[in-house]
């Protein structure tokens, strides 16, 4: 079984330790899979596994910290700390539990207040280090070390959809840009196939949380991705509602066109 008394690296940052905290998690996540349970069962063993390990972890190296997750009660207290630890513990967990499937992530994000107390464009604080694992690929994406995101290679623009439930929108989306859809689970594995190469944006307006997207945002940011809500506001999190719904996560060259068309077509 995974040690998760193991220390962190010494002396690690919050890139260091986000990044530290989502490969060990991905690591029980794992273990858990390669134990035969299947469906509800592993899904369930799943969420509950990371979110033990993640809960865990971040009381031993940054207890005076908050945390939002999707898998604990929401303290409210969160909303007057300084430092908000935003975790999914197990994105994707339909996928999780269909091996091999290797579309499914763990989140970890720290928001931050800003320092003089100011509004900016991310609210009050804003994401500051994040990291996303993608266990079955052996792959961390963080802050730390930002992608690097490649030359687009695809002659038409390639958008990642969900694989159940794309929203009617998108269709019409791809038709203007002439654009083909991708099919793919999690969304912080539809975020990062942008900074991969393997989409060329996500656009989403089917409902979301905030742990649905904070640390993939916070790591396409760190790339240099463009995003913001569908009607070009920015993505704010650490909010006292939770829900955020919608977002675009793109290369830049395509924003001003995918933020047109979703104003002028009401979407969100």
């Amino acid at each position: 079984m995974t040690d998760i008394s193991a220390a962190p690296p010494v002396d690690a940052d919050d890139h260091t330790l986000a990044a530290w905290l989502a490969q060990v998690a991905g690591a029980r996540l794992l273990e858990v899979r390669a134990q035969g349970l299947e469906g509800r069962a592993l899904k369930d063993a799943g969420d509950a596994a990371a979110q033990a390990v993640l809960a865990q972890l971040l009381a031993e190296h940054r207890p005076a910290d908050a945390v939002l997750s999707e898998e604990a009660k929401d303290d409210k207290l969160r909303l007057e700390a300084d430092r908000v630890w935003i975790i999914d513990p197990l994105d994707g967990t339909r996928e999780f539990s269909e091996p091999p499937r290797d579309d499914w992530a763990v989140h970890v994000a720290l928001w931050e207040r800003h320092a003089d107390g100011a509004e900016g464009p991310g609210g009050a604080g804003d994401l500051t280090a994040c990291a996303v694992a993608q266990p079955a690929l052996g792959e961390v994406f963080t802050t730390g070390r930002p992608p690097v995101v490649p030359a687009r290679t695809a002659p038409r623009p390639r958008i990642a959809v969900s694989r159940s439930r794309p929203p009617e929108f998108v269709h019409a989306l791809a038709a203007e840009l002439d654009a083909e859809l991708v099919p793919m689970g999690s969304a912080g594995v539809k975020v990062l196939s942008v900074a991969r190469d393997l989409t060329d944006a996500y656009v989403h307006a089917g409902g979301q949380y905030e742990w649905d997207s904070a640390a993939p945002v916070g790591v396409a940011r760190a790339a240099g991705l463009f995003t913001s809500r569908v009607d070009g506001s920015p993505l704010r999190y650490n909010q006292d509602e939770v829900y955020l719904p919608d977002l675009i996560v793109c290369r830049p060259e395509l924003a001003e066109q995918i933020v047109a068309f979703t104003r002028a077509h009401g979407v969100g």
